[in-house]
């Protein structure tokens, strides 16, 4: 995978440097890691996302289980972040947490200037998400549309909103469960790339997914499973 949170290895070095645990063995280490993980992710990242803490990588961090389970759940949110990864070259994919944030950009779902409408392009890139989602599929899914700084506020929060839904509308007729879908839009909120640019402003018109464990995948992961 191109990305991964650079907080989370930082975490894990620190806890198998301390002199309390270096006796320890690799599952005890484990459990301490994934215990405390969540929160230090989510101090540590949630005071540096600024409006970001309503987007992707707030909704990952607030679905951190941890210990044993959040072992289990990481586990298998690294081999669906690593098919995304190579069915998507295009797209931005971060493992934090027990989750992923997922960044469809302009080289993966593009959205022209002031539409909602998918691109041939889009749909096709879609297509190939659809085949991970209905492999895994014990996770909810968070869409988030963003637009531009061009015009209006309100008009943009629709906007993304509508982008937001035309994804979920897309992936649902491909057979993903709707039920697994939730969206929202965020309007101009958190610019990835200058408005000053056309490039940029392109790269800002995007969504985003959090993708995190639904309850089947918590108990099972309780379990054992």
């Amino acid at each position: 995978m191109k990305k991964i949170s650079i907080v989370a290895l930082a975490l894990v070095t620190f806890l198998s440097s301390c002199e309390s645990v270096k006796n320890t063995s690799n599952a005890q280490r484990g459990v301490a890691i994934g215990a405390v993980g969540g929160a230090v992710l989510g101090g540590v990242l949630g005071n540096n996302v600024g409006k970001g803490g309503n987007g992707a990588l707030g909704a990952v961090l607030g679905g951190v289980i941890g210990g044993v389970a959040g072992g289990v759940i990481g586990n298998k949110m690294d081999k669906q972040a690593r098919e995304i990864d190579n069915a998507l070259p295009g797209a931005d994919v971060v493992r934090v947490g027990e989750g992923i944030k997922l960044v469809l950009g302009e080289n993966a779902v593009r959205f022209d200037f002031n539409k909602s409408t998918l691109t041939a392009q889009a749909k096709t890139n879609l297509d190939k998400l659809v085949k991970v989602f209905t492999e895994y599929p014990d996770t909810n899914i968070v869409i988030y549309g963003y637009t531009d700084s061009s015009g209006a506020d309100d008009y943009n929060l629709k906007l993304s909103q509508q982008r937001a839904a035309a994804v979920k509308s897309y992936l649902s007729k491909k057979g993903v469960s709707s039920a697994r879908f939730t969206t929202t839009g965020l309007g101009e909120a958190d610019p990835i790339e200058s408005n000053e640019t056309d490039a940029g402003r392109s790269k800002n018109r995007r969504v985003e997914f959090a993708i995190t464990a639904n309850d089947k995948m918590v108990e099972d992961a309780k379990n054992g499973k």
